[in-house]
């Protein structure tokens, strides 16, 4: 078995399990854990851990600070920044992978303070590779789509009731909804203008998205959601990640199912990832394959080898990802004769 590759200068380790309100922490150093208790998950609790963790890195002598924490749908962004800010490595872990190392380990009980110590035990055995922060305009991107999404989600929920109305209803519950709607609609116009002049503002984004609109497959609708798991993947990855683990980051990989010689399931994909992005990409294939293209022969290649129309178009998805990453990776425009070889 390949040895794991041991840090070149003595680091502390930090596993922090976050909360919406708080989080917990704990350190390893020297193969010794110890807890730190909590700290509030706000601007002034993140600096006061951040000094906090610099005394114990002075006590201990170590050379660097090594983050390890889970993702908790946002909650852990003020620390991550905090911990870029203070020149820690830092590494947003799978949230899987670790409570499997967990339960190898014969950790079953599941605590915040427990939670903080597994992570900073991970961290000190398995070594981890850190990751880059997101480009600033990158992270401004991501948080004008997230707020777009949901602006989407409770305007079509407001027009579905509105839908629903009808001669019995209260006249001042259609005048809510008129007005949440108009005030919803506006908001949402908002935050597209703001899309669209961040796109325009940023020459880096600008030409990324020229870039992957050049894909068969790839729209303006799908394109900046791309650009930014793009840019997320390679941070996470430090610019070494391939087109192959892409996609199974955006679950699209195929799973199959098999054991000796009578057990034989349908192969699926896995389906972990974005899903939004990815049925996306799904719907981006199902109108990129009616071009005259290099994703159509590819369709077509699939469908002459007796490949069912949804297993082809999730194949056409999966393509068209992987030349989203190769134009993304290399700064250039797709090249149908390249893909054409591949």
């Amino acid at each position: 078995m390949k040895a794991k590759a041991q840090p070149q200068v003595a680091t502390l380790y930090v596993g922090v399990d976050i909360a919406k309100d708080d989080f917990a922490a704990a350190t390893v150093w020297a193969e010794q854990t110890k807890s730190l208790g909590k700290e509030e998950n706000t601007e002034a609790g993140c600096e006061t851990f951040a000094s906090r963790i610099a005394a114990r890195q002075q006590a201990c002598g170590a050379e660097q600070v090594h983050l390890v924490v889970e993702p908790t749908g946002g909650f852990e962004a003020e620390l991550v920044a905090r911990a870029y800010r203070c020149g820690w490595r830092v590494t947003v872990v799978n949230l899987g992978v670790v409570r499997k190392w967990a339960q190898g380990q014969g950790r079953r009980a599941k605590t915040d303070r427990l939670d903080a110590r597994v992570l900073a035990e991970y961290g000190a055995k398995e070594h981890p590779e850190p990751q880059q922060e997101l480009p600033e305009e990158i992270a401004e991107l991501d948080s004008l789509l997230g707020r777009k999404l949901d602006l989407d989600k409770l305007l079509q929920s407001e027009r579905n009731r509105y839908g629903r109305l009808n001669r019995h209803t209260a006249p001042a519950v259609r005048r809510s909804l008129e007005q949440v709607i108009a005030a919803l609609e506006q908001e949402l116009a908002t935050i597209e203008a703001a899309i669209k002049q961040l796109q325009h503002a940023q020459p880096t984004i600008k030409q990324q998205l020229a870039f992957l609109l050049s894909v068969p497959g790839i729209g303006e609708k799908i394109a900046p959601l791309l650009l930014v798991q793009l840019h997320r993947f390679w941070a996470r990855t430090n610019g070494r990640g391939t087109a192959k683990q892409l996609v199974a980051y955006l679950g699209l990989d195929p799973v199959p199912y098999e054991s000796g010689t009578s057990v034989r399931h349908r192969a699926t994909i896995s389906r972990q990832g974005n899903s939004l992005l990815r049925s996306k990409l799904f719907l981006g294939a199902l109108g990129g394959v009616g071009g005259k293209n290099q994703l159509r022969l590819f369709y077509h290649s699939l469908l002459a080898r007796s490949k069912p129309k949804k297993v082809a178009l999730i194949a056409c998805a999966r393509k068209a990802l992987t030349w989203a990453w190769a134009v993304f990776a290399h700064n250039t425009y797709f090249d149908p004769t390249l893909a054409a070889k591949a």
